[in-house]
């Protein structure tokens, strides 16, 4: 297990873990641009969890799991949640298990993550954990986001390409490429680490019993910032009037749609209007958006609000390891909700948002304490003991 990290991180350890490369020499050179092969990266790291608490995680309810067998092109996938014995039955190579969001039960997860803070918190999706035998692995296949492959316990191949044929093998129930030519390999052993940039075609074998830790980012497409930027807007949006023809026309064809009535729509939607206001709250909004499978647990029975504002006090607090927090600006966004704050909230919460705590002993003032409260009657929140 790999402990501590969190607390002895500093810079020279971050120099290591981008092969002593700083941050801005990281970002210039290589981010979105170019993989990176770290050896030693985390010197050490042979994991956060052993393979059967990863697979406990995946026969939960709350959590998000695949399993994926086979090699070349035959390839099958069961989503989980799963039980116990449906891990007895596997052979003793070419499978693989992934359980996504592991930062959202594991504090060390969460510590990993607060590694690659280098990038804005803002484009981190989460921590995917996979475990496979000698064989193990999802085939060729190319992400249309950045990731990190660390290295846990055991060696894994890694293959990767700079091809543009994107191909795919038909009806496979994973995007698998049906051409793969690799350009380069290597073997990664544990606190190695892959860096690699979207579109970049790659395929993990593993060569024993192995475990990757897979730091992704996340990339929306688009259209998907356009359909739910228009589903947020339908909130805030109100235009007068109604639907009127008190000069309509007998038409030859009742079934034709009239130009009359075409223009009399297109002048109501352009009065959709929107700004820079409208786009800080919707971008902080969705990207603090829980996932669907989320929830969050309150606490049974709460804390009075003085009793709480005590207890804060003297041990400080943490957000729930599922709550995403942003800021810009006055405005503060946890779990796709957005709250407007003074100067002196805004620091405060932006150290929460930035550190995951406040530290006992910290000045709050009135404001602070009542959203606190808030939050902490939500789940979002818990006090330390």
């Amino acid at each position: 297990m790999y402990r501590g990290f969190l607390t002895d991180y500093n810079a020279t350890m971050k120099r290591t873990l981008l092969g002593g490369r700083t941050p801005r020499n990281f970002l210039r050179e290589y981010w979105q641009k170019k993989p990176l092969l770290v050896r030693a990266a985390l010197p050490g790291f042979k994991g956060l969890l052993p393979r059967k608490d990863l697979i406990n995680l995946a026969c939960r309810d709350d959590s998000q799991s695949r399993l994926v067998m086979g090699h070349g092109d035959e390839w099958q996938v069961e989503n989980g949640p799963f039980v116990a014995r449906d891990f007895s039955r596997l052979s003793k190579k070419n499978w693989t298990l992934l359980v996504q969001d592991v930062n959202y039960f594991l504090p060390s997860a969460r510590d990993l993550l607060r590694g690659f803070d280098f990038i804005p918190h803002a484009r981190l999706d989460d921590l995917m954990v996979s475990y496979a035998p000698r064989g193990g692995g999802v085939g060729p296949h190319f992400d249309s986001y950045d990731v990190f492959l660390l290295q846990g316990m055991g060696r894994r191949l890694w293959q990767i390409s700079s091809q543009h044929d994107r191909s795919l093998i038909e009806d496979a129930p994973l995007k698998i490429l049906n051409d793969f030519r690799p350009e380069q390999e290597w073997i990664l052993e544990p606190g190695d680490m892959l860096y690699l940039p979207p579109g970049y075609a790659h395929n993990g074998v593993a060569e024993d019993d192995c475990m990757t830790y897979s730091i992704g980012f996340r990339a929306p497409s688009y259209q998907e910032l356009a359909t739910q930027f228009l589903v947020h807007l339908q909130d805030s949006i109100e235009i007068g009037g109604i639907y009127h023809d008190p000069d309509i026309t007998l038409q030859s064809h009742p079934s034709h749609i009239s130009s009359s009535l075409l223009q009399q729509v297109g002048l109501a939607l352009a009065k959709i209007k929107w700004n820079k206001s409208d786009i800080e709250q919707f971008i902080g909004i969705y990207l603090t958006e829980p996932k669907i499978h989320v929830f969050f647990t309150q606490p049974l029975p709460p804390l009075t609000q003085k009793k709480f504002m005590q207890q804060v006090k003297r041990n400080g607090l943490r957000l729930d390891l599922k709550s995403r927090m942003l800021c810009r600006g006055k405005s503060v966004f946890l779990n796709g909700e957005a709250c407007l704050v003074g100067v002196i909230a805004r620091r405060v919460l932006e150290r929460l948002a930035d550190q995951h705590e406040i530290a006992a002993g910290e000045g709050l003032d009135e404001e602070v304490i009542s959203l606190l409260f808030q939050w902490y009657l939500y789940g979002y929140i818990l006090v330390n003991n």
